[in-house]
């Protein structure tokens, strides 16, 4: 769908030029090739710049006449492009963090002030994933973080889309929060499990401190030849869960014999249905009330459903007994 709003013009002029007086090459004298402009769109303003291109003068250099175009204009967009990083940044964030669709991120990108059609949202997309897949695959980057952080915390995990399809297994630092290695395997047999653990350990120079995975027996296999004398411990969060279990099972179980006391609730709606009293909103509110209870769930086994309903029946039973003693509405 083509754009139907008009881009702002440029209110913020910026003169960009390069910082180097003279040539890297062969350290001659950088004469002003010519003169150009480019315009952006940022998130807080379009920008015009005035851009300087230089060039070397000296015939006998590798860079006689190349242009040499100002450093800082990368800081602000890519070659060619018309939105700023920043645009491109919201963009991925806006599809991958808050998972929306194509249509959704123009009103998005409209309320910073940055007019953008449906099509070009998915070329900002696809440039959006190419600096991620750069930053990743910077080995330059990461290897000065690691040798920062002084060592290495592996954590594996696999996921397998489909059975019979081809399961991703992933490789993370646990001390700085680098992804180290990905890889599409057929199967996670203890062997190929191994490989992995050991092209990590080759390509990068810095001492493994510890490891964390899973309980799956192939993973547990694995580690022993591959990274031996390396501790090895459950993820915490798959430890949490096994060890939570009996009581998950116990709450699920009290939350459904609950909600057997509570099933007539519709034919209590249908005896008041059409009726405007008082004693009859008062009834719906009752029963809608009860609805609530019953649909809402709790994230065991930190939130238990099963209790959140034993609590919340307790309450509308509290007041139904307070109104009870107050005796009759329409006696009052």
């Amino acid at each position: 769908m083509a754009r139907r709003y008009g881009r702002p013009g440029a209110t913020a002029p910026r003169r960009l030029e390069p910082k180097r007086p003279r040539c890297w090459c062969c350290g001659g004298p950088l004469g002003v090739a010519y003169p150009s402009r480019r315009r952006l769109t940022t998130l807080d303003e379009g920008v015009q710049f005035p851009l300087v291109v230089r060039y070397c003068r000296t015939p006998a250099c590798a860079r006689y006449r190349r242009p040499y175009r100002p450093e800082e204009e990368s800081a602000w967009a890519l070659p060619h492009g018309e939105l700023g990083l920043d645009v491109i940044a919201l963009v991925g964030q806006q599809r991958y963090r808050e998972h929306r669709s194509v249509p959704e991120i123009p009103p998005a990108l409209r309320a910073h002030g940055v007019v953008v059609a449906e099509r070009p949202v998915g070329h900002l997309t696809e440039r959006y994933e190419e600096l991620v897949a750069l930053r990743l695959t910077d080995a330059r980057r990461l290897r000065d973080r690691l040798t920062r952080e002084g060592g290495l915390g592996l954590a594996r995990e696999g996921l397998q889309p489909d059975v019979g399809h081809e399961g991703l297994w992933g490789i993370r630092d646990c001390v700085s929060g680098e992804p180290l290695l990905a890889r599409s395997l057929l199967s996670a047999t203890e062997a190929d499990l191994a490989a992995l653990l050991r092209e990590v350990q080759e390509a990068w120079p810095v001492p493994l401190l510890g490891g964390g995975a899973d309980g799956q027996q192939a993973i547990r296999r694995a580690v022993a030849p591959a990274l031996p004398g390396i501790p090895h411990q459950l993820c915490p969060f798959h430890y949490l869960r096994e060890a939570a279990r009996p009581i998950y099972e116990a709450d699920r179980h009290a939350k459904k014999e609950r909600k057997k006391a509570v099933r007539g609730v519709r034919p209590i709606e249908r005896a008041v249905d059409g009726r405007t009293d008082p004693a009859a909103e008062v009834t719906r509110g009752y029963c809608l009330a009860v609805r609530s209870a019953l649909t809402e769930d709790g994230r065991p086994p930190l939130c238990a459903s099963g209790l959140k309903l034993h609590d919340r029946l307790r309450a509308v039973a509290a007041s139904l007994d307070r109104v009870a003693e107050k005796g009759d509405c329409r006696a009052n």
